[in-house]
């Protein structure tokens, strides 16, 4: 089997697997968007989104499975079409665009979106943004989803106004990801994404795929609404920055 055989990559792959695993669950939601960009330390943007691909399926499968009960059904139909429009809109540009710049336009929407809910909260309104905004912000997030596996960003700026329970946040989440990832792999592979080394790599990954889902959906079952979102603001945050450094710095 054909492998990445440097050990740098390693030391930064495995810690973006185990955190993308616990993203996944929706305990520490946004910290996903870290994965690329760590892994990106090492090998390129283009070739670490497509060592992620199956980890990435692994990861939806459990999830789905962890939380079939809970899902919005309506709200996840309402999303899936923007969301594949999304895809679809990645892959025509995916060969013009420098990825390091899509992940600092990501970076710098998600901390105007934190901004524009700091002041909200503090004018105390409670209104949801009109249809179209949260529109716009799923192709958004199919759109990164392709370039960088960097979808969490927008579709939480979407959802997080609506203040839904915390397992049905997660659970709507993790289903439009595992359509919208599984979309993904007939276009990465057209674009000649999915070569040997790159899937034998992943397989070497894939054991720690379950460990950072097993850990974040234990945490994500006992945790207390109010404690959740801040986490979640907090690592929208942290990536939002993460993601402006790699493109400006």
């Amino acid at each position: 089997m054909v492998v990445i055989d440097d050990p740098f990559f390693y030391a930064v792959a495995i810690p973006a697997v185990l955190l993308l695993g616990v993203s996944k669950s929706g305990f520490g939601a946004g910290f996903g968007a870290l994965a690329v960009p760590l892994m990106a330390l090492a090998v390129s943007v283009p070739q670490a989104a497509a060592i992620l691909m199956p980890v990435l399926l692994v990861m939806d499968l459990l999830g789905i499975a962890a939380f079939r009960r809970q899902v919005d059904r309506v709200l996840f139909w309402r999303l899936l079409l923007p969301g594949l429009a999304g895809i679809v809109l990645g892959a025509v540009l995916f060969k013009t665009l420098d990825a390091r710049w899509v992940a600092g336009v990501v970076g710098v929407l998600t901390w105007l979106f934190l901004w524009q809910r700091w002041r909200r909260a503090q004018a105390a309104d409670t209104s949801v943004p009109a249809p179209w905004v949260q529109r716009v912000l799923t192709v958004a997030s199919g759109f990164t989803s392709f370039v960088a596996h960097a979808g969490g960003p927008p579709i939480q700026a979407a959802l997080l106004p609506l203040r839904l329970p915390p397992l049905v946040f997660t659970a709507t989440l993790a289903y439009f990801f595992f359509v919208i990832n599984l979309a993904k792999w007939l276009p990465y592979a057209w674009l000649g994404l999915l070569d040997a080394r790159n899937m034998g790599t992943s397989l070497l990954l894939l054991p720690f795929a379950p460990v950072g889902v097993w850990v974040g959906v234990r945490l994500a079952h006992r945790i207390q609404p109010a404690l959740f979102y801040r986490l979640v603001h907090w690592g929208m945050f942290l990536t939002g920055g993460k993601l402006i450094w790699d493109a400006f710095a």
